[in-house]
């Protein structure tokens, strides 16, 4: 870590606190060569490894940018699809891991997803399971009734 000031390479901890609930630690640093003070936060990063086999950093807007395609004409806000971002950004997080696949990000979109609006659900699932029939539609229907995860409204398949 360089001082951004004087580039110095050794700074002291001043104090240490917790930001995003727990996701990110907030550091107030000095430097030992010209005594100035600055701060820098500290991150877990998660790779996110494609299907080609790429790895990149996960993204929580490209979980908001691919579910707002599901959810479009559906009465879902913006508000709705930044918190079930940060739900599968939280899920992922939890399991401890620094690289995890792209259809494990995918899997677990689809509860939250279920939960918020069942016909993006299966929007979004007939997509990425990639359904080639009704029978395939009419299983994840079934099983949004079995799981009580209907809001209101009888799913429609137009």
């Amino acid at each position: 870590m360089y001082c951004p000031f004087c580039r110095h390479t050794d700074s002291r901890v001043v104090d240490s606190r917790t930001t995003d609930d727990g996701g990110a630690i907030r550091r107030r640093r000095q430097c030992t060569e010209c005594g100035k003070r600055f701060t820098t936060v500290e991150t877990t990063a998660v790779a996110v490894i494609k299907r080609s086999g790429v790895t990149e950093p996960f993204n929580r807007a490209k979980i908001i940018s691919g579910v707002r395609k599901a959810c479009q004409g559906r009465p879902v806000g913006e508000d709705d699809l930044a918190k079930l971002a940060q739900e599968v950004e939280e899920s992922i997080r939890a399991k401890g891991l620094a690289e995890i696949d792209a259809h494990e990000v995918g899997l677990s979109i689809l509860e939250p997803l279920s939960r918020l609006d069942t016909v993006a659900y299966l929007r979004f699932a007939s997509v990425y399971q990639a359904f080639e029939s009704l029978a395939d539609f009419e299983r994840a229907i079934a099983a949004l009734r079995d799981s009580g995860a209907e809001d209101g409204e009888q799913p429609t398949l137009i």
